[in-house]
């Protein structure tokens, strides 16, 4: 999933802002580095500061137009630092990974996230050729943000959306029905009873207090199951 995400940099002038990137990009999961026309393409300095990423740097894709380096996408984001004439959707950081990661669980196509030059970011024209302008919600009185900073704070969102979904997809033991809970709470009930724990005439607020302590738990299928076979168990006794 993760190497379906390009992070592209235009007309970058520095190439070890290059180099950082591809350290910021590879302590998050991501790989796949596009450049677009770079002033200078990656040169010892990038791989100075590369540090251990240069990997990442050795593959990245150098060509000449943005329409190139977003060409097969399905979702293209593009950083903006400003407000342009012409509005365009917006998102947070975080919007823009969870968005990301999205869309590149589809089969067909990869997504972009792009980053303009250090100096001036992306023009009207690039921004343009994006879905969504990602905006970072730096400090207004100084929201100078170097581009390697700017791309790891995106990677970083990226990837906790991704460990997010991969938390998800993990979790393969289902929570019970509504109508489980239910016959718990009536078995549990019956048990207290059977044990006198609660009296019958007068149960007081015993049951109530339980439900909202199994309800602020939220015990699993199968931590249910467990829950039953206590019961059970106790109900065993007291019938002897």
């Amino acid at each position: 999933m993760l190497e379906k995400i390009r992070i592209i940099l235009v007309n970058t002038s520095h190439t070890g802002n290059i180099g950082s990137t591809a350290r910021a990009m590879k302590t998050m999961g991501l790989s796949n580095l596009w450049l677009v026309d770079p002033v200078s393409k990656p040169d010892s300095h990038s791989s100075a500061l590369a540090a251990g990423a240069t990997d990442v740097l050795g593959n990245a894709k150098i060509v000449e137009t943005l329409d190139e380096a977003i060409a097969g996408c399905r979702l293209v984001i593009a950083t903006s630092a400003r407000s342009r004439t012409l509005s365009w959707p917006e998102l947070s950081p975080r919007e823009s990974g969870i968005k990301l990661i999205q869309e590149a669980q589809h089969d067909e196509g990869e997504v972009a996230l792009i980053f303009g030059r250090e100096n001036n970011g992306l023009n009207n024209e690039e921004l343009q050729k994006a879905n969504f302008h990602a905006i970072i919600p730096a400090n207004p009185d100084y929201s100078s943000l170097n581009l390697a900073a700017a791309v790891q704070t995106l990677c970083y969102e990226v990837r906790m959306a991704y460990l997010q979904q991969q938390e998800f997809e993990k979790q393969e033991t289902p929570y019970p029905l509504v109508d489980d809970m239910e016959r718990f709470y009536l078995h549990l009930e019956q048990t207290l009873v059977g044990t006198d724990f609660i009296v019958k005439n007068h149960p007081g607020q015993v049951m109530a207090k339980l439900k909202r302590l199994f309800n602020r738990a939220r015990p699993e299928a199968q931590e249910l199951n467990i829950l039953r076979g206590i019961l059970a168990s106790v109900d065993k006794l007291t019938k002897k």
